[in-house]
This record gives C-alpha cells, structure tokens and sequence, in this order.
C-alpha cells in the first residue's frame, strides 16, 4: 500500500518538482519506506512507498519497457505471479507493480477485468499525451482528483491535492447535507468543493487537452445472472470462494496478521489464515474497559482455539480528545465514525508486529448481516402509504420512546422517509430528510453516486446500494485513512471480487433465512469455528459515546458546538443543538450518533478552513494537527 499523487497541466507548461514534493510528503504515513518522483513535460507522479512485495524493488513511479509508459500505483495485484507466467513481457522486477503496468500497456483499461486485488493508480502514456485514473471494484482504496480547464490534480488522500490548486477550495454545502444524511459523502462528490473521488469500478481518461471520459468497467452481477443453487450447495460455493479469497489476501513479502473481535466475520478470517500457516498468526483486538461492550473475552477464545499471538489494546474518553484533529487531518473528513479512533488505535498496535492486516468488513453488506435487511421488504413497500401522513406519525412515535427503545426508533425513522432511496439510507442516516430540511434548507445533493439496478427484490436492492455507497464511501474509506495513519496496510477478504460477484449471484434466501442474517456466512463458519462464537448476537464494534457524552466528553460537546464562531453552531442554529444536548444530557433520548456526527462536522472545518496554516506532515508521516479538538 502506498500514496500516490500527480499533476497534468494542459498549457504544455512544466510540472514543478517542487510541488510534487509538497503533494507527497502529505502522504509519508501512506508510505515510510521510500519516495519517488517522475516529471515529463507537463506531467508528474510522485510516490510513497510502503514495501509489502518485492521489499528491495519496483521503485516508483515506474516506465514501462520502452518508456512509453509511466504508472503511479497503490495497492496489491494478489494473481501477479500467476499473471507474471502468462505473459510474454520482459519483467525487469519481482513485484506486483510491474504486472499492472504491463496488462495496461498491453490492453489497456480491458485488461483491468484480469486483475485480481485492491488498487488505485495513474498511468501516463507518453505517444497520446494522456492520463488514465483506476480505482478498483469495489473501492478498496481511495483516489482523489480536481479536474479543470488548467489542469488534473490527483492524490490518494485529498490534503495531497490542496497545495496544487490555484486557491483554496470552499465548503460543499451540499454534501454537508448528504453528511448529516448518512455519516459520509457519496463518490463523486466530497465536503471540499471541486475535489471529486473517482467511482469504485471506473476509470477516468483525461486527454492532453483536458478533454475526460469516465468509463465504468465493473458492476456486480445482475439479478437476472442468479444461480440455481439449493442453501447447502449456497455454502459449500462460499466455502470455497472464502478461502481462495483469504489465500490470495495473505500474499506477501512480510509477515501478515488479522484484526479480531470476536465477531464472527474476524473470526472465520483468522480460522481460514491459521490452516494456511505453520506460523502463529498475529492476532489484535480493542477494548472499551469492563462492560457490555467489550469483546475481547470472545476474541480471546477465538485466539486459544487458533493459538494466535494475540495482542490488545484498550481505548479511554481522552484518547478521544487527543486524537481527534490528527485522525480528521488524516481521514479528509469528519471522523464520522466513533469506532474509527479505537481502529487506529488498534493499527498503531499491529504496526508494532505486521505491516499488514486482514480484516472482516464487507460481511454484512454481502450476505445481509445488519438488522435493516430483515426488513428490506417493509422497507420497499411501506412507500405505499403517502409520506405527508407516514413521515409525521412516525416521527411523533419516535419522539415519544424511551431512551432504551433506540432501535426502534432507527426503524421509524428509516421508514417514515419520502422514497425508498431516502429510506434504505435511513437506517443509517443521523438526521432525516425532514430534518436536514428544516436544518439547512437542503435535503442533500444530487443523487450522482452509483445506484442499484432496479428490480423486484428488495433486499438486494438493499444490499447492492450498500454494496456502491456506503461500503466505499464509509467503512472502506474510513478503514483505509485510519490504518494508513499508523503506515499499516488493511486488507478485506471478504471483498474478492469473485467472492462478491459470487454473493450477487446468490438467491436472497440464503442471506436472510428464517429471520436470521447471513445465514450462509454463519453456516460456512459453523465448521471452523465455536457455536458459541457463531450464533453470538451481533454486538458490532461500539464505542461507549451515550456515557461518554454524559460525562467526560459533556463539556467538550457544548463547547465546540454552541460557543461563539462554531461552524455547527452557524450552520444549524444554536437553539436546536443545544435543545439535542439537553435531550442527551438529560436521559430523555440517546442521541449519542447525532452529537458525535455534528462534532465531527466542526473538528474537520477546524482544521481544514480555520487553522489551514496546521495542515502539513514531517517526513516520518506524523501529522501536524494536534492535542485536542
């Protein structure tokens, strides 16, 4: 896993060395091990390296052979060995980096389809003049980049971008409202006005004149491609899908260890790694203190069945405060997640052993694990009683429930929405359309973000829109920034894309079967691991806020929030938020998701637009941002 950055100038005037320098020394946590620069003419690449395959080579940027091309690559071609013995190209490395340089000089964007792995880089072709950006299927790994009649910007994080642009861009009120709307901005769009992320799957070519075309290579399979499978064939076909996915995760040149929680995703892949070693996997779990929240008493059991080394760290309130306007300069946005500091927490632990680690995410979104897929079908066709009399009669029970009724109010939240797009996001969504309404004026932005075909069966329609927004746009992007910060690479099996075009290809029936959620995966797991750690309920990765908010984080919360110059404050109004803490305080409702979502919102504006002068990282990759927020 690297950092990867560069600049294109359709004037034909020169890339400034200086400025790539800039542009990559904001991503030395992406990349420790080495740094490397390319400029020809009015394009440029630089590079960080983080060395996982072929540790003493494949430097980049890298020329093909010939020259005609140049490539700027981040992430791990898993089949590149096998690809390697395929082709006829006179390889001068032993690495991946080659192989996706030489597929794409041979077939150009038609050779993305035999690419097995996660990645994102930018290929110059010195014949055309032109410039193609990839970011692979499911959006494992980020690109950023700012398009216009001057010029194309682009970098693995969106602080690389900022120093090349001729001024600083504004705030994208729109997307504050799609951020109120579900916790993260849906690809293309991004808080910072102009910077645009490129969609999982897609491929933009910018020509030497400025002239772009964006092509979608990759979509999961259509309804109409489901295999006739009874349930026991369903799991013996992820059975084995999951395991060639978590044999092709594990490749590489340096030692490879998992996150566990105890969960059953963690602990089917941490089963699947330790039958394919000799070694003691490395093993690393986190922890709220004693309580019901804390999971490291299953991950424990999990780790002596499999004789793991396993490794534990606990995180506190403060590591809240002083962590949050580093983790945010590093995420690009709020950290709109709780979990997302115990994470990075846990990557500065596994840094300590591995450089890379295999984790669970991806479970859930394939085979229906949330709550939310048991109800896909209420969901869809409760639209058939009119929003103006659904919206406010649910929004009046809500109101009215006690705090312990929290799901139950999600649900009606989620389900008094206007239509089934705002409604499938509600389940995630801190604040309703109707809210974001009265609060800004603006409901959300316009809807450019990849949709799930149509069809009748809605929980795959569920599913899939998981599956192309909130996956990339919040647990992927979020996973990536928060493991990167401590130069840790992250690696989900679970999201092989032949396990997730097979998972596409399933009847629904066999991820949410009999009232249970992803029962396949669950029935793959029962032959390798604990009853007990199968048929656990889904406790997720939860971070104690509710009290925090009531007592150590109360403070911070009011003050950030209500005092004079918040960005919050300004946006929503002083009343209504003060109204939201007192409701919280008070015990009346937990809205512990909502505080948490607008603090985030005012640490990102702090460090982004009012103490720009902080942005920077030194050469170690430490970020300047400090102390608390």
């Amino acid at each position: 896993m690297c950092g990867i950055a560069g600049i294109a100038r359709f004037d034909g005037q020169p890339v400034d060395p200086a400025m790539l320098s800039t542009m990559t020394g904001l991503l030395a946590h992406r990349g420790p091990d080495a740094e490397g620069f390319w400029a020809q003419g009015p394009v440029g690449f630089g590079h960080r390296r983080l060395s996982i395959i072929d540790l003493g080579g494949s430097a980049q940027p890298m020329a093909s052979a010939g020259g005609r091309h140049h490539i700027c690559f981040n992430g791990e071609i898993f089949n590149y060995r096998q690809l390697r013995e395929q082709m006829s190209y006179p390889f001068q490395t032993g690495g991946d980096t080659e192989v996706a340089l030489a597929m794409f000089a041979e077939k150009g964007i038609d050779g993305l389809s035999r690419l097995v792995g996660q990645f994102a880089f930018a290929v110059h072709d010195a014949d055309s003049g032109g410039l193609t950006l990839v970011r692979d299927r499911v959006g494992v790994l980020p690109l950023y980049y700012c398009l216009d009649d001057s010029q194309l910007v682009f970098a693995s994080e969106i602080k690389a971008i900022l120093p090349a642009l001729p001024k600083p861009p504004a705030v994208d009120h729109a997307s504050v409202a799609d951020y109120l709307a579900g916790r993260s901005v849906p690809a293309p769009a991004t808080l910072f006005e102009g910077v645009r992320k490129l969609l999982p799957g897609h491929a933009l070519s910018v020509a030497r004149d400025g002239r772009s075309t964006i092509r979608r290579y990759w979509s999961p399979p259509l309804a109409t491609e489901e295999l006739p499978v009874d349930p026991r064939q369903a799991v013996d076909l992820v059975d084995a899908a999951l395991r060639r996915a978590v044999e092709r995760a594990t490749v590489a040149d340096t030692p490879v260890g998992a996150y566990l929680s105890g969960g059953v995703d963690s602990s089917l892949v941490t089963a699947l790694m330790s039958q394919r070693t000799d070694e003691p996997v490395h093993t690393f779990s986190v922890g709220f203190g004693p309580g019901q929240h804390d999971e490291r008493p299953m991950a424990r059991l999990v780790s002596e069945q499999f004789a793991t080394r396993h490794h534990e760290i606990v995180v506190k309130p403060s590591d809240f405060a002083d962590l949050w306007s580093t983790l945010t300069w590093h995420r690009d946005a709020p950290v709109s997640e709780p979990a997302d500091i115990a994470v990075h927490r846990l990557a500065q632990l596994a840094r300590e052993h591995v450089r890379v680690v295999l984790s669970g995410e991806g479970a859930d979104e394939l085979f229906g694990g949330y709550p939310k897929y048991r109800l896909a079908a209420l969901t869809s066709r409760i639209g058939i009683v009119p929003s103006g009399l659904r919206g406010p009669l649910f929004d009046g029970v809500q109101r009215s429930l006690p705090a312990s009724a929290n799901r139950l109010r999600i649900a009606l939240r989620a389900l008094g929405e206007r239509d089934e797009r705002a409604r499938r996001d509600g389940w995630f969504a801190p604040f309703t359309e109707r809210e974001r309404n009265r609060l800004l004026g603006i409901a959300r932005g316009e809807p450019g973000r990849l949709l799930p075909a149509t069809g009748n069966d809605p929980l795959r329609g569920m599913l899939e829109a998981d599956l192309l927004g909130w996956l990339p746009d919040n647990l992927l992007e979020r996973g990536d920034r928060m493991t990167m910060a401590a130069s840790v690479e992250m690696r989900p099996p679970l999201l092989d894309h032949e396990l997730v075009e097979l998972a596409f290809r399933l009847p629904s029936s066999v991820k949410v079967r009999d009232g249970r959620g992803k029962w396949v995966l669950k029935e793959v797991a029962r032959r390798y691991l604990p009853t007990l750690i199968v048929d656990r309920p889904k406790v997720g990765f939860r971070v104690p806020l509710a009290d925090w908010f009531r007592g150590d984080l109360s403070d911070l919360a009011a003050d950030m929030l209500t005092s004079n110059g918040s960005f919050v404050g300004g946006l929503l109004g002083t009343a209504p938020v003060r109204q939201l803490l007192a409701t919280h305080q008070q015990g009346r409702r937990n809205e512990e998701i909502r505080i948490w979502t607008l603090l985030c919102l005012e640490v990102w504006h702090e460090v982004f637009f009012r103490r720009p002068d902080r942005i920077g990282s030194d050469r170690t990759g430490s970020a300047a941002p400090g102390g608390g927020a």
